[in-house]
């Protein structure tokens, strides 16, 4: 109830986050849907259906990667002195926060479902001319209990996600840099006997360097055995697992070493993100420079992490679409293009809404920086130069990444 009150009660913006969780659902909850339907209607192939189930994987996870960047903008889940006293502390405000994305969660698999009974034509007639009677197994019977298990498990998968992400010791270690740049918020808004004290120590805070993440060699590690184990996998002429889409199979050494190169990107973000805030710092930097480069390190661990997982997604998609160019093959069908679809969305949306969370975290710095007599244009230019910089750093990181995964196929 109480999570009903402040999901009623959250600012616009807020609910504007927490509808594209609800949408994300639904996309992930119609693929499963449409395993289900492909499963009811085939049940002499059930390898295949276990297949179909398996890849929809990847657009529920970044579902839940989502739900948790979208819960950590949200301020009702965010300790405050006095909310303890009233029952409301860290643990009561993290289960706050999961029951928050299991309700948004659970309206896009509330969606999906009627969604696709209204495609079925279990509502009323086949719309589209029957267009999707053969894709979703329209005229046999649905298993209900089948049917809710699987659209239970988006609400569950995120909620859990959440619940993990933001646990009390989950926070402590979630940033390094967000402490700092919140101790900047918290020193901005308090009220000294003339003002000029608070100010001064939030301006003085973008100029406090953060400590590296100790990621980047793990990260440059598991790349570099994600590509050893493909080239190795390469080797192998036995049945290939086959990809969605109508993409050529690969055996699964050259999945597992896709998946490896993959989590290394994910793990490089923030070192890489932190690497290009000391770049911006380097040969004298001027004021922005130096406001841009210190901004960076100090949220390498928000940026970074969704920034690596878009680099993934990317790379993943430069590589199919190389995949296509040497095969006489369709396009994406309407499922797997579906699926891209929602994880790049997802991707996209967490990198925005991290964006806005770290925003949100200098608020009293930036405010603070004003205060002390700092230009507008000086914010606006180390805004421009933070996103330049990450775009010169992640695009040729992206371009590495693609030929590296679909090197294995073509040695």
């Amino acid at each position: 109830m109480l999570a009903l009150r402040l999901t009623r009660g959250a600012h616009p913006f807020l609910l504007v986050r927490r509808l594209l969780v609800a949408v994300a659902a639904a996309g992930a909850g119609f693929l499963l849907l449409c395993v289900l339907a492909y499963a009811v209607a085939h049940p002499d192939r059930p390898s295949a259906s276990a297949l179909r189930l398996a890849w929809c994987a990847p657009p529920l996870a970044a579902c839940a990667h989502l739900a948790v960047a979208v819960a950590r903008t949200d301020p009702a889940t965010r300790p405050r002195p006095g909310l303890s006293a009233v029952g409301l502390g860290p643990v009561r405000l993290t289960a706050v926060a999961a029951a928050s994305t299991a309700v948004a969660c659970a309206l896009g698999s509330a969606l999906a479902l009627l969604f696709f009974l209204y495609l079925r034509g279990d509502l009323a007639g086949l719309p589209f001319g029957g267009a999707a009677t053969e894709l979703l197994g329209a005229g046999r019977p649905l298993p209900v209990p089948a049917a809710l298990t699987l659209l239970a498990l988006v609400p569950t998968a995120a909620s859990a996600s959440v619940a993990l992400a933001l646990r009390p010791a989950g926070r402590r270690r979630a940033g390094g840099g967000g402490r700092a740049a919140g101790a900047g918020s918290g020193a901005g808004t308090a009220s000294g006997a003339d003002g000029t004290a608070p100010a001064t120590a939030a301006a003085h805070d973008p100029f406090t360097p953060a400590p590296a993440p100790a990621g980047l060699p793990w990260g440059v590690a598991l790349m570099a055995a994600g590509l050893a184990l493909g080239m190795y996998g390469a080797r192998d002429t036995g049945d290939a697992l086959p990809l969605p889409g109508g993409v050529p199979g690969s055996p699964a050494p050259v999945l597992a070493g896709w998946a490896l190169l993959a989590l290394g990107l994910v793990v490089t973000g923030p070192g890489v993100t932190h690497l290009c805030g000391r770049l911006l710092q380097a040969c004298r930097p001027g004021a922005a420079r130096l406001l841009a480069g210190r901004t960076l390190m100090a949220q390498a661990r928000r940026l970074g992490r969704p920034l690596g997982v878009l680099c993934a997604v990317a790379a993943a998609g430069l590589t199919a679409n190389g995949l296509y160019a040497a095969t006489d093959t369709r396009p994406f069908g309407p499922l797997s293009g579906l699926g891209a679809t929602v994880v790049l969305a997802c991707s996209v949306a967490a990198v925005l809404v991290a964006a806005v969370e770290t925003r949100q975290l200098r608020a009293g710095t930036t405010s603070a920086l004003l205060r002390v007599g700092a230009p507008a244009g000086l914010l606006r230019s180390a805004a421009l130069l933070r996103a330049v910089v990450l775009l010169a750093a992640f695009a040729p990181l992206t371009w590495l990444a693609a030929t590296l995964t679909a090197l294995p196929l073509r040695g």
